[in-house]
């Protein structure tokens, strides 16, 4: 079907249920996603052991040599040795540089990974199997965390055992934690390492800069949260149990060596797993398909779902920096947003779905009646299945990935400013006390002034019933949610301007142009991004 011109306004309405959708009359109201999306409880776990369904033959387990040999050729390794990539601060300080959010994250997880070129990764092991990458350069990821750097955020910051950090142990086949109450202070967490026990930072981007740098670029091309974890293990020592993540990770050794032991999924329903594993024992694990010791500089990808376990060497410590992103974006976590919409809508506009059961279903359906021979359980069956597939007409897709979108503008950590985008924002405007009163606040945007947003990835649009709403992401914290979700709820007269300038990044483009009704719209809309650290300008604004 041909789609007629509407104003985004209008748009926004029939994806969100405001206005009676004038062109796809699929679209199902926002508002009742949201309302749906609140009310979704993911089913719990039954505690009756279920069958695994065993894995396809290119990911069973290793049984025998022949078979571990077999897998660990599955698992490539790649040695970076006469490919080194810059320097982390050379590389940080030439994406300041860099005119697009975008390009900054595809540049930096490129370093994250040379030489392996990107698109091979993401189609030979992204979600697929793991990936070694040893260079030979103990200083590739210098600049990014250290030992030292721990030490001083220990002294410096107020540190919370449970919140920050975690000390833990695994002797005997047994994983144990030993927080104690409280801050984390240098005198007893560093008696803690001397007598064996790893030091887990879990949120090290709240303390360092460069750690919050390189997950906020590279949150943009997961369009997913980036975390981390920082691991300190003492040598000749094991701090955690055999497991398998939730998480894409990324295992960057920073200083000293590690003997690492990954394992393939032990069947298909632990493939891409929702949720982390309990703790393995080893007989419950198989043989591992990769066997390495990485030492710094090095890195290593495995998929959610593959176990692993790590230990250090008699001779040094340890100290890694797990990257991960994509826990909870699946396919399914999207339909768990788009069904409850879709269903609603359904029963509104369609009645066949609002038919009543048939009078006597209870007698031949439920697990009491799952073994009988009855034509009625075929025929029930049958109608399940018929309005199964009408549901995808109903189905409002992009509202639904606008519910995700918004979690994840939640999720995301703040950017980080280069000095030209901090100089030409609100962050660096000359408004400032001096001289017994307030200076440089007669600073204005006007027609002329070119602007853009701070990044591609800093706000969104979506509907929400009759309003519609920016969602951003300049205000939020350092720390996982410790803010509220933020927005602004946009008036029609801006929404297509908003949209305008949305689609428009890298470019920057004038306050002039933006296409809004009349001029004081423009002005107005302007020094509101200005205002909430959305938009900078092509050049530092001064006073008058």
């Amino acid at each position: 079907m041909e789609r007629k011109h509407m104003s985004a306004l209008s748009i926004y309405q029939s994806l969100s249920g405001g206005t009676k959708p004038q062109v796809q009359a699929n679209a199902a109201p926002a508002k009742k996603i949201k309302q749906k999306e609140n009310g979704i409880q993911p089913n719990k776990k039954s505690n009756k052991k279920k069958r695994m369904k065993p894995l396809k033959s290119s990911m069973r387990l290793s049984s025998s040599d022949e078979e571990k040999s077999k897998a660990q050729k599955d698992c490539e390794t790649h040695n970076g040795e006469g490919f080194d990539g810059p320097a982390l601060d050379v590389l940080l300080t030439d994406l300041e540089k860099v005119n697009n959010s975008r390009e900054r994250a595809n540049r930096l997880f490129q370093w994250l990974i040379h030489p392996v070129q990107d698109k091979s990764f993401f189609r030979e092991n992204w979600e697929k199997k793991p990936i070694l990458i040893q260079r030979q350069n103990p200083d590739y990821y210098k600049g990014l965390f250290s030992t030292a750097e721990f030490d001083c955020i220990l002294r410096n910051n107020d540190v919370q055992y449970g919140v920050n950090l975690d000390v833990t142990s695994y002797t005997n086949g047994k994983r144990e934690t030993h927080n104690p109450p409280g801050r984390a202070l240098p005198y007893t967490l560093w008696d803690f390492y001397e007598s064996g026990c790893s030091l887990r930072m879990l949120n090290p981007q709240a303390f360092s800069s460069t750690v919050w740098q390189v997950l906020s670029i590279l949150q943009e091309k997961f369009g997913s949260m980036a975390g981390a974890n920082v691991y300190l293990t003492p040598a000749r020592t094991q701090g955690f149990a055999p497991h398998y993540d939730d998480i894409e990770a990324f295992i960057l050794q920073l200083e000293g060596k590690k003997h690492w032991r990954v394992y393939n999924p032990r069947s298909e329903d632990e493939v891409l797993p929702l949720v982390s594993s309990p703790n393995f024992s080893q007989d419950e694990i198989g043989q591992p398909i990769m066997d390495v010791v990485l030492e710094a500089g090095d890195l290593l990808y495995f998929p959610r779902g593959f176990i692993h376990q790590d230990d250090c060497l008699p001779d040094t410590h340890s100290l890694h920096l797990t990257v991960s992103s994509f826990q909870r974006n699946s396919w399914g976590d999207l339909l768990l947003k788009l069904m409850p919409a879709a269903l609603e809508t359904a029963m509104e506009e369609d009645v066949e779905f609002r038919k009543g059961l048939p009078l006597d279903y209870l007698q031949f359906m439920g697990v009491q009646n799952s073994e009988k021979e009855d034509p009625r359980r075929d025929k029930f069956i049958a109608c399940v299945e018929g309005l199964m597939k009408k549901l995808v007409d109903y189905a409002p897709v992009d509202a639904a990935v606008d519910q995700k979108a918004k979690d994840f503008l939640h999720d995301c950590l703040p950017p980080v400013l280069s000095a030209e985008e901090k100089a030409s924002s609100v962050y660096g405007a000359p408004a400032r006390w001096g001289d017994g009163e307030a200076l440089g606040v007669t600073v204005q945007l006007k027609g002329q002034t070119q602007i853009r947003l701070l990044g591609a990835g800093a706000a969104r649009l979506c509907g929400d019933g009759d309003t519609v709403t920016l969602f951003y992401t300049t205000e939020n914290s350092r720390v996982y949610h410790k803010e509220e979700p933020k927005s602004i709820e946009m008036k029609a007269e801006h929404i297509d301007a908003m949209e305008f300038l949305i689609h428009s990044y890298p470019k920057f483009v004038s306050v002039a142009c933006l296409p809004c009704e009349t001029v004081e719209a423009k002005m107005s809309l302007a020094e509101l991004l200005f205002e909430k650290g959305l938009i900078h300008t092509a050049e530092p604004l001064t006073a008058e």
